[in-house]
């Protein structure tokens, strides 16, 4: 546990998340949340998969210069995404580097946030930091619960 905290991973670990990684490259919304709902058999949702979904969402497409959303891209797909991105937040395996880069979420959609919230009389913007203060709030409860364990030990 404590040695990926400390960014060193077996060998067997590394080869499963370079293959997940490989596999969320290719997936599409639909997929992506059959992982974040742990329907995909062959992967177990980890930290590393949440936060390289999100790394997904935020990254630039190298050859369009464009993100994964745009602001002229159909309403359910906009809310499909956002939607996602709540899931994350709210799975039990959420990260420190995975709110993190919802934070980067944030800031990289926040027109298309906004303009998606006034028009169609949702509050996802809320939603979201919402949910990013209770993953936070999980991630200290965890902290301090392993940190009691081993004081106890």
């Amino acid at each position: 546990m404590f040695s990926k905290l400390l960014g060193k991973l077996s060998s067997e670990e590394t080869n499963e998340d370079s293959k997940l990684q490989e596999k969320i490259a290719k997936m599409d919304l639909a997929e992506m949340r059959l992982y974040v709902n742990e329907k995909l058999t062959d992967f177990k949702v980890t930290e590393f998969g949440l936060h390289e979904i999100i790394k997904k969402l935020i990254s630039k497409n190298e050859s369009t210069s464009q993100y994964y959303i745009a602001q002229n891209d159909m309403d359910s797909k906009r809310k499909k995404v956002l939607e996602l991105l709540i899931l994350i937040l709210a799975h039990k395996s959420i990260s420190v580097v995975a709110v993190e880069s919802a934070e980067e979420f944030l800031e990289v959609y926040e027109d298309m946030i906004k303009k998606y919230d006034y028009d169609n009389k949702n509050i996802y913007n809320k939603k979201i930091k919402d949910m990013m203060s209770l993953a936070i709030d999980r991630i200290n409860m965890k902290s301090h619960i392993n940190e009691v364990i081993s004081l106890s030990k």
